[in-house]
């Protein structure tokens, strides 16, 4: 865990360096997408004195001043499958956001889905060392921490402190400078598999670039998709993009268990294009034009040219019902949502208080799936929309970026981790060292 916690922290200093550089590039590694947004940090006086317009809260002073998509390469799963291929996916993105910012970028922060990720609660308790609360104090509790065993091959992405409890008080967010005997605290730990981790920071590298956070994108959805209130009172984000479906259950603000179903829109175009016989090229643009889960009777009218160019007059110029399509489409897309429910029932989101679901990412965008959903995950089901963030273009402004826009928010102004902490001295290994920690410290 120190080594993590060593990288962890080589990654929150790069990220301060680039801020106060002044730029950064956030990306989205998707399976059907790679995504490039620019952001360029100053203070609030500086954009309302450019345009008039404030930042809103929690958006500390960033604008978007560039931005970019190409279709991804080498992904699957939202794992990289392709080395050369992803990077090449990767210089191309960055390269075309750096050109509509006018701006060298040399820091990113990247967000992945897929890696498998599992979540667990760990708890830890000490006594405060002096009468109030301190940075301190809050460092060795998280350290006392008892650490599952979560298997060889696995990283930590995200340890995040849920909740705090100071004599017998609980539910506090920041217990600092608080005055108690006993401080207790939830945290949640996200665990990915290490290989993709290395994957990705290797391919960054490849694209000389420095890397300077890592997220789970089912958690920067939940921060663009979910209100305010929906993350105060609990509420679940499923983020359905082309190679994978990532779980996130967020409560009191924090995100308490995330999870990812290795299945996304790209298996329902595989299907049509398997069903009908046709290119996915060809599957992917019917979807987009035609698709939809629900079938009326015009469905059955409606015909729909599938169109062709290998040469056979007969083949080139078939139609397919819309219902047809419908038949294809729905119960792949049913399947998708019955697995989110096995992992929502896993995770106990039954006991929650409030029960709302939102739906985000570029596969939720299908007709009728408002409808749908509710019949299979339950009531309160709403289609998602990130928030709006200032300079982002309007192509940029729909569900399928609800990732790239939550690591926005994440790179603004990011959660309190472990990380974020001075490890205590006696939680290093070697007495030598933990004395030689401790002395600088009480010296300097």
């Amino acid at each position: 865990m120190t080594e993590l916690y060593e990288q962890q922290r080589a990654m929150r200093a790069m990220r301060k360096t680039a801020m106060q550089r002044g730029v950064i590039a956030i990306l989205d590694i998707g399976t059907s997408k790679i995504g490039c947004l620019v952001l360029r940090f100053d203070g609030n006086d500086r954009v309302a004195a450019n345009d008039g317009v404030g930042s809103l809260a929690g958006q500390s002073g960033f604008r978007v001043i560039g931005a970019a998509t190409t279709r991804s390469r080498g992904v699957r799963f939202g794992e990289i499958d392709a080395m050369q291929e992803t990077e090449r996916a990767i210089r191309t993105a960055i390269q075309a956001a750096q050109k509509m910012a006018n701006m060298r970028v040399d820091h990113v922060i990247v967000t992945f889905s897929g890696a498998n990720p599992r979540s667990y609660g760990v708890a830890g308790e000490v006594d405060v060392a002096g009468t109030a609360v301190t940075e301190d104090d809050i460092a060795r509790v998280m350290a006392s921490c008892d650490v599952p065993d979560f298997g060889e091959g696995r990283e930590v992405i995200h340890a995040q402190p849920v909740n705090f409890a100071l004599d017998h008080r609980s539910g506090l967010s920041d217990p600092r400078e608080q005055v108690g005997k006993t401080l207790a605290v939830d945290m949640h730990l996200l665990t990915i598999d290490a290989a993709t981790v290395r994957n990705v920071a290797y391919c960054i590298k490849r694209c000389d670039l420095e890397l300077a956070g890592l997220a789970s994108s089912s958690y920067t959805a939940g921060l663009a998709s979910l209100v305010e209130d929906e993350q105060e009172l609990g509420a679940a984000c499923i983020d359905m993009g082309g190679g994978s479906t990532g779980v996130s259950i967020f409560m009191k603000k924090h995100m308490i268990y995330a999870d990812s179903v290795r299945l996304g829109g790209d298996h329902v175009t595989s299907d049509i294009s398997k069903g009908l016989q046709i290119p996915m090229a060809t599957a992917e643009r019917i979807k987009t034009f035609y698709g939809g889960v629900f079938a009326t009777g015009m469905d059955d009218r409606e015909m729909i040219e599938i169109g062709g160019d290998t040469g056979d007059w007969e083949h080139d110029r078939r139609t397919v019902s819309r219902s047809e399509l419908i038949g294809i489409m729905k119960p792949r897309v049913e399947e998708i949502l019955e697995e989110v429910r096995a992992r929502l029932d896993a995770a106990g989101f039954d006991h929650l208080p409030s029960q709302q679901i939102v739906l985000t990412g570029g596969a939720s965008q299908i007709p009728g799936l408002d409808t749908l959903a509710p019949r299979i995950l339950g009531q309160q089901v709403r289609i998602g929309r990130p928030l709006r963030v200032q300079g982002l273009p309007q192509a940029a402004t729909g569900a399928a970026f609800a990732s790239a826009v939550g690591l926005c928010l994440f790179a603004a102004s990011p959660q309190d981790e472990w990380w974020d902490f001075d490890i205590p001295a006696e939680s290093y290994p070697a007495r030598s060292l933990r004395w030689a920690v401790k002395w600088f410290k009480d010296n300097w």
